[in-house]
């Protein structure tokens, strides 16, 4: 498959995730759901990929950084999910990505897709319908960690991202337990979590690392360009959320701004050659 259907494969499967993840928040709340989407996709991914505990201090301290980036990241948007529309949330957590696109650049042209972008933002945050502040900090705080997973994921090779999964549910387990408690393991949870856990983690950790190999980071940041709007649809027709229409634009404007950057920046020819060391 081509990178760019890997990415978008995985940008749906996320958001399709997420959507289904609302459903568990009364049972177990979103700390409990990120517990257990990372503990399932922890056995899973390291059933399929059987990685091995030895390794030097540099591939395993990689392995720690991004479990503890996804941990973050997971626990910021389910809760920025649970108080804001998917959409907003997905949009602010694209700021991340976005701003790695960025990142350097000295084109006149970036710098007019930046300014889009935050108007894209404040469309968003300060038009239509009333947003909560706190679900919006903790979408931002998402993207922060996305973009630092970005850059992380690139030397990421699948048995080292079966750590990082498992690493990142070993972090989050105390605190989904504390929040949730037995409840986790209810079966009428555990069942729609093992879903979750699939479509959230194991289909786009799969598709996105593949993707990575294949492109850089910086593009493969502003291939996302499509997740904010993908999510206001998804949350639309699962979720039934509705966002004004001065948000519709909001988050339009955001999408158009990632894809204004790949057409102007010309990155989209730069790829990464199939030696690229794996960690």
């Amino acid at each position: 498959m081509p990178a760019p259907g890997l990415v978008m494969g995985g940008v749906l499967g996320l958001q399709c995730g997420a959507a289904l993840a609302t459903r568990l928040y009364p049972a177990v709340g979103p700390a409990g759901v990120v517990t257990l989407r990372l503990c399932l996709a922890a056995v899973i991914l390291t059933v399929l990929w059987r990685p091995g505990l030895r390794g030097d201090r540099p591939t395993l301290g990689i392995a720690a950084t991004a479990g503890t980036l996804l941990a973050v990241h997971h626990l910021s948007f389910y809760e920025a999910v649970d108080r804001v529309p998917l959409g907003a949330a997905t949009t602010m957590e694209f700021l991340g990505p976005f701003a790695l696109a960025l990142f350097g650049s000295r084109r006149a042209a970036d710098l007019l897709w930046a300014c889009l972008a935050a108007a894209g933002v404040v469309l968003l945050s300060h038009s239509g319908l009333l947003l909560d502040a706190v679900g919006l900090g903790f979408a931002t705080l998402a993207g922060c960690c996305w973009g630092g997973y970005i850059l992380v994921g690139a030397r990421l090779a699948a048995r080292v991202l079966a750590l990082a999964v498992t690493w990142g549910a070993l972090l989050s387990l105390p605190y989904g337990t504390a929040r949730a408690g037995a409840r986790l393991l209810d079966p009428g949870t555990l069942a729609p979590a093992v879903v979750v856990a699939v479509l959230s983690s194991v289909l786009p950790y799969t598709c996105h690392l593949e993707a990575l190999r294949r492109l850089p980071p910086r593009v493969f940041g502003v291939l996302t360009s499509l997740e904010p709007a993908v999510g206001a649809l998804v949350g639309l027709l699962l979720l039934g959320q509705h966002l004004a229409a001065p948000q519709w634009a909001g988050v339009l404007a955001v999408a158009l701004a990632a894809v204004g950057a790949v057409r102007t920046s010309g990155a989209g020819s730069e790829a990464i050659g199939e030696d690229r060391s794996e960690a």
